[in-house]
């Protein structure tokens, strides 16, 4: 009997996909997971259990039978409760019928987004260090990702001169994530002036992903759709996984003109159909005392900001003091040794977990990735094994 009978006879697997990385953040955790006694400072989620009150509204939501079905967009009710918080907190004003589409994590927003909006070929600009999934979603959809990098020294802020060496004729989309996810960067009101009148420039699309919003420390938090003539060509994305600490309910929502939303949700009705519905439920409910909720968590960051920063001082690690967001990303370019070397010796050594900065791009390499979400106890003692860490080398 030949033994080759069995095989497949072609490739099976699709050719956009044989490049495509693995996140680096997941296969670090793998290892994680295989260990115990570990302090993480890895995985990007609050250190809070969602407030009782959302989870009392899922509860009380599955107990009444809410467990078919929703709009393609979303509960109605949800989406007027995005629609007056936006209005609220961000200042622009979006329609719930035709200009809000409840998602499956600000991850799916963002999936919809590109699908809708990317031919093959087209240039999508993002900055990096970045979330880790830009660039591989940018590559699903056949578009080009065109990484514009930061830099510590200028608090990983990116500038209309950055841009304009990169942009070209096959640009179509801009990718802004502030406050940042690894670096906690924030643009001021006058960067994004000068952004925002690029954009108008080149007559291109901005997507921007507001999830930390809310976690803005020094500055009050301003969107770019809202500066004038802009929110004609933003998508806005945003979320409930970090400002309210419910990262498992996967909820998440897109503002966009109408023509925009209508694509989306061709893609989302044949893909996810509807985020869940209990989900939706506690999404709505989180609404009604966001500015309570947010307060709370968004201090216990700050004080595990200004003590992690501390703490690099002491220790002369190299960083930029975040602005926004809850994690910080130290330097270690000094130590002679990639970030994921660090990140695995101080694994193996002290059993503190953080993540390697070549996980978000080329040029994330040199640093590590910190958050400050965790309890002020755990954060306490990870400082005090880092230090012991580094006094070895």
């Amino acid at each position: 009997m030949n033994t080759n009978d069995s095989k497949c006879p072609r490739k099976i697997i699709a050719k956009n996909l044989h490049d495509l990385p693995r996140s680096g953040i997941r296969d670090f955790f793998d290892v994680v997971s295989s260990m115990h006694d570990v302090i993480s400072l890895g995985v990007g989620e609050p250190g809070f259990d969602t407030p009782w009150h959302i989870r009392e509204a899922s509860v009380f939501a599955l107990e009444k039978g809410a467990t078919g079905y929703t709009p393609n967009l979303g509960l109605l009710k949800l989406r007027e409760a995005c629609s007056a918080y936006v209005k609220k907190t961000f200042q622009i004003d979006y329609s719930p019928k035709e200009e809000i589409i409840i998602t499956v994590g600000v991850s799916e927003a963002l999936d919809l987004a590109i699908r809708a909006l990317v031919d093959p070929g087209d240039e999508v600009l993002y900055h990096e260090p970045c979330y880790v999934s830009y660039a591989p979603v940018i590559r699903l959809a056949y578009g080009k990702p065109v990484p514009i990098p930061t830099q510590k020294e200028d608090h990983f802020r990116l500038t209309r001169d950055q841009l304009e060496e990169k942009v070209t004729s096959k640009s179509k989309i801009l990718i802004l994530n502030f406050p940042t996810n690894p670096t906690g960067a924030t643009l001021p009101s006058k960067d994004l002036a000068d952004i925002a009148a690029f954009i108008c420039k080149h007559n291109l699309i901005v997507i921007t992903d507001e999830i930390y919003a809310e976690l803005s420390y020094e500055e009050p938090h301003v969107s770019i759709a809202s500066f004038p003539g802009m929110k004609e060509r933003t998508l806005f994305l945003h979320g409930f996984s970090k400002a309210w600490a419910m990262t498992g309910f996967r909820l998440g929502y897109a503002c966009a003109p109408p023509e925009i939303i209508e694509a989306m949700m061709k893609i989302h009705q044949y893909t996810m159909l509807c985020a869940p519905i209990l989900s939706q439920e506690a999404a709505y409910e989180a609404l009604q005392k966001a500015e309570t909720d947010i307060a709370a968590m968004r201090d216990a960051y700050r004080k595990h900001r200004n003590f992690m920063c501390a703490s690099f001082q002491k220790m002369n690690l190299p960083y930029a003091e975040p602005q926004g967001a809850f994690y910080a990303f130290p330097n270690i370019k000094d130590l002679e040794c990639s970030s994921q070397e660090f990140a695995l010796k101080l694994l193996e050594k002290e059993k503190v977990a953080v993540v390697p900065g070549s996980a978000f791009g080329a040029s994330g390499e040199g640093y590590i990735r910190c958050s400050f979400a965790t309890s002020l106890d755990d954060l306490k003692e990870a400082m005090v094994r880092i230090a012991r860490f580094l006094a070895r080398r």
